[in-house]
């Protein structure tokens, strides 16, 4: 298909020629379709007049043009030759929130393919969550062998999101969260608590000044997150034994006065998470209260020139976003708003729970008047899962970003035509954390998916809560109706979904079948699960961690994987102990195998009363109850 593009396009030339391999077109200079782009301020979003040979794009931001050609792409493809749309932007910024922490730093090229998705779906912004994956200029242990971008690397993607009208906004860690960086000897002068900064001193701050100017350097954007969530413990380590006990609030406001001061000499608009203001003005300690009061005092001593953002991720309830966010306009500027697409801590993406707490939340960001809207990609625990599978969240936030009200047919056509990918099979990932035992839709936080994969089989820390509840059965059936959907796609891109769900179909149920039929001197089921079930596992094992391992390197720059890969090493390993340990019984060379010598006791006591199975957060704890590492003392 051959465009002419006219009109007020010239600063947009770049992006529409790096759209054309993806969606199918080229730009021609004669013949072909004739668009026309008209710049008009007063827009408040896109207007599109298409009679299947000429068409007119009128827009105010280039994110308007992007989304309106690809309307008219999208028209074309389905055989639509007429068209008028109008769609008004609900918001400034809407755009996601790119975990580059967790292990997980994508490549340069993977960035540039979400990019190019953001630009057709209409986002206009994208934060970099980067804890200490950036450089900073004399900080050599800043970021160490954990795949930091440099500053060209940065330019390249703030001048390749440019080209599209996304602007890339830094988010980093200006008092907590820093563990990775605090670990190394050579950042003790520095470090309170293992993962929040030491308070009061003028290194912390010379430290803070140059993160500061080394992150924001590459972009042009003047936005910066400085992040200070959930930094309960500042103030408790190291500072205590140097100063004694002060007020948390008194320590954050004196930290934030400071932080300010270094980004006023940079001329930055400061955002920062609001929880711990919230968490400190409430009775509970819960920043998720609602019934909170800010009271007086945070209100009127804190920096009148920050935008505090509110996060919520599970939250379901109308009532609850309005109170928040009418809470924080007290401080006198607009709060942003970010949700959340659960693809962290699990192998599958949570959309139940994403898009049922996004719906009202959106909704009445709308009615609020927020204007800054992000959703957040986390990846707790080492990003196992695939940031890919977000991508019908990315365009449900879209979608969200045009119109009042969102048709979820016609969300499903958009997300196929703007992903590539169809959205029921990405859906369908919902239910490999909903096996039996878990309320459909899985509205709770619970994850099988992993948990049932890195248990260790003699241990069975999560058996009791799948007894009788024949796992092995629904992830049987669910690889292959997940192996339906990979042999759709040119790339087998849910190769890993379908493998996993192979695992945990021989795997799901193995340590319940192990124990009860050693209880039993069930011999013949022994020698079975010894000779044929457990090398079948391994064997499934083995052609999962090949996959996941062509996917991550595939995406993503190589530091961080050698830690899945230590998780799967570990994992066959200890098979192949169980699988010797059981034969060594069978033979009678074993008197008894202690481990299954053991009471099966829930992991999580509640899970009883609850509507799913569980949640761990931690590889560490789902394969041992024993020490992975000592301990120390927080400082």
């Amino acid at each position: 298909m051959e465009i002419i593009f006219k009109g007020d396009v010239e600063n947009l030339r770049s992006g529409i020629a790096e759209l054309q391999e993806a969606y199918a077109f080229s730009v021609a200079n004669k013949g072909g379709i004739v668009l026309t782009g008209i710049q008009d301020e007063r827009a408040k979003g896109l207007i599109v007049e298409f009679d299947g040979e000429t068409g007119t794009i009128t827009y105010q931001q280039p994110c308007h043009f992007f989304r309106a050609l690809g309307l008219i792409l999208e028209q074309l493809k389905k055989g639509v030759k007429q068209s008028h749309i109008q769609e008004t932007m609900q918001f400034s910024s809407v755009g996601p929130m790119f975990d580059l922490s967790r292990n997980m730093t994508m490549k340069l090229s993977t960035l540039k393919d979400f990019i190019r998705k953001l630009a057709v779906m209409g986002h206009n912004t994208a934060m970099l969550y980067m804890e200490d994956t950036y450089e900073v200029d004399g900080e050599p242990y800043f970021g160490y062998m954990r795949g930091r971008y440099n500053e060209k690397e940065l330019r390249e993607l703030d001048d390749y999101a440019s080209q599209f009208g996304i602007e890339l906004i830094p988010c980093i860690q200006t008092l907590a969260h820093l563990e990775e960086f605090l670990k190394w000897d050579a950042a003790y002068k520095y470090k309170d608590t293992r993962g929040a900064l030491l308070l009061e001193s003028e290194d912390t701050y010379d430290l803070l000044e140059r993160m500061i100017a080394s992150v924001t350097k590459p972009f042009r954007s003047n936005r910066v997150h400085i992040g200070m969530d959930e930094a309960e413990e500042v103030g408790r380590g190291r500072y205590l034994n140097m100063h004694g006990f002060k007020d948390r609030f008194d320590l954050m406001k004196a930290h934030l006065d400071r932080v300010i001061a270094i980004t006023n000499k940079y001329h930055l608009r400061v955002v920062m998470w609001s929880d711990m203001f919230l968490k400190l003005a409430s009775e509970t300690g819960d920043s998720y209260d609602k019934t909170t009061d800010l009271p007086d005092y945070i209100v009127n001593q804190l920096p009148d020139n920050v935008q505090y953002m509110y996060w919520q991720y599970a939250q379901s309830d109308k009532e609850h976003y309005e109170r928040m966010l009418k809470q924080l306009k007290r401080f006198g500027t607009t709060p942003a708003f970010a949700g959340g697409m659960w693809v962290w801590n699990t192998f599958a993406p949570n959309y139940q729970i994403s898009l049922t707490a996004s719906e009202p939340a959106l909704t009445v960001c709308k009615q609020e008047g927020i204007e800054d809207v992000f959703v957040t990609l986390w990846g707790d625990d080492g990003y196992e899962n695939n940031v890919y599978h977000a991508l019908y969240g990315l365009q449900f936030y879209a979608e969200h970003a045009y119109h009042m009200e969102v048709n979820t047919n016609r969300l499903k056509e958009r997300a196929l035509f703007c992903t590539g990918i169809n959205p029921d099979a990405l859906l369908a990932l919902n239910k490999m954390d909903q096996p039996p035992g878990v309320d459909e839709g899985n509205t709770l936080q619970t994850n099988p998916s992993k948990f049932l994969l890195w248990q260790d089989v003699l241990l069975g820390l999560f058996d009791k809560h799948v007894e009788k509840k024949n796992v092995g059965t629904f992830y049987e059936n669910l690889a292959e109706e997940i192996g339906q959907y990979n042999q759709q796609t040119s790339d087998h891109f849910f190769d890993v979904p379908e493998k996993l769900c192979r695992v945990l179909a021989k795997k799901g149920d193995l340590g319940v079948e192990l124990k009860a039929a050693y209880d039993a001197s069930d011999q013949e089921k022994l020698k079975e699960i010894a000779q044929h079930i457990i090398p079948e596992v391994i064997k499934r094992v083995k052609e999962l961690q090949s996959a996941h391992r062509k996917q991550w390197l595939s995406l993503n720059k190589p530091f961080g994987w050698e830690v899945i890969d230590i998780r799967y090493g570990g994992l066959l390993q200890r098979l192949d102990t169980s699988c010797q340990r059981v034969e060594e019984y069978v033979k009678g060379d074993l008197e008894q195998i202690e481990e299954l010598e053991q009471e099966r006791l829930y992991f999580s006591p509640n899970v009883e009363e609850s509507s799913g199975l569980g949640w761990c957060s931690y590889y560490y704890r789902m394969a041992s109850p024993n020490v992975f590492f000592h301990v120390l003392p927080i400082y």
